[in-house]
C-alpha cells in the first residue's frame, strides 16, 4: 500500500485517492459541507487555510493545507517532503 503525505503528518492511501482538487469552487465547497453533515468529512488542515480536498473513493472527504500541485507532486515522487509548509 502507498502512503501519501498529505500535510503535517498525514497520510492518505494513494490506490483510494479519486482526486485532489482546489476548494475554491462552489461545488466543492458544498461537497465539502455535505460530507460533515454526514460525518464523512476529514479536516487535515490543524487550523490552516484549506488548499486542496481530495476525494476518495470510499465517499469521504479530506481537507488539506498543502496545494493540489504538492500533493501531485508527492504522488509522483518528485516533491521531498522536506520542503513542507509546517
Amino acid at each position: 500500500m502507498q502512503l501519501v503525505n498529505i500535510g503535517f503528518g498525514s497520510l492518505v492511501s494513494a490506490h483510494r485517492l479519486v482526486a485532489v482538487v482546489s476548494p475554491d469552487s462552489a461545488p466543492i465547497k458544498r461537497m465539502a459541507q455535505e460530507a460533515r453533515e454526514r460525518g464523512v468529512l476529514i479536516d487535515a488542515t490543524y487550523g490552516r487555510r484549506t488548499q486542496a480536498v481530495l476525494i476518495m473513493d470510499n465517499d469521504h472527504v479530506v481537507l488539506s493545507a498543502l496545494s493540489p500541485q504538492a500533493i501531485a507532486g508527492r504522488l509522483e515522487g518528485t516533491d521531498r517532503p522536506s520542503g513542507e509548509e509546517e
